[in-house]
């Protein structure tokens, strides 16, 4: 899979429908067939969209887990909370489920932001809170994450 690119800012109707970017679907448009997971992140109040052959690949980590350590156990049940198979309709849109509206607290204007090979989800507002936050952090955080080798070919 390409990697996705792009963020947009779109609105979700009344019943919790939200109508993919023209731009996005093209991106997605040969994982449609398939359908998608959508989740709650770990770390954001966001939601998390995968490609099935993503949340495939992701699966086959959490199915190597031990689950007679309480702690994966904890893990696995937590991390699949709420998650829904979604598919997109032929109209474009794709039916956000309301705990999981809830959970993000969507509500009219949302962003729909690439992440490599997953889709965040985000209310507009707590988005660009986000961002905010980890601006004067950012540089730090780049530096961290991927200066630590410097043979690698990342410029």
């Amino acid at each position: 899979m390409n990697p996705l690119i792009g963020t947009y800012e779109c609105k979700v109707d009344a019943k919790g429908r939200l109508m993919l970017p023209s731009a996005m679907k093209k991106q997605l448009h040969p994982m449609l067939q398939n359908g998608f997971v959508l989740k709650r992140a770990v770390f954001q109040p966001c939601l998390e969209l995968y490609p099935m052959s993503e949340w495939e690949v992701l699966m086959q980590k959490v199915n190597k887990l031990n689950r007679f350590k309480k702690k994966n156990n904890d893990f696995i049940r937590r991390f699949t909370a709420g998650l829904k198979v979604v598919e997109v309709d032929a109209a474009g849109r794709l039916l956000i489920p309301k705990d999981l509206m809830a959970f993000s607290g969507i509500t009219k204007e949302i962003v729909v932001a690439s992440a490599i090979n997953i889709i965040e989800i985000w209310d507009k507002d707590k988005y660009e809170k986000a961002i905010d936050d980890a601006t004067g952090d950012f540089a730090d955080l780049a530096e961290e994450v991927m200066g630590q080798d410097d043979s690698d070919d990342v410029s």
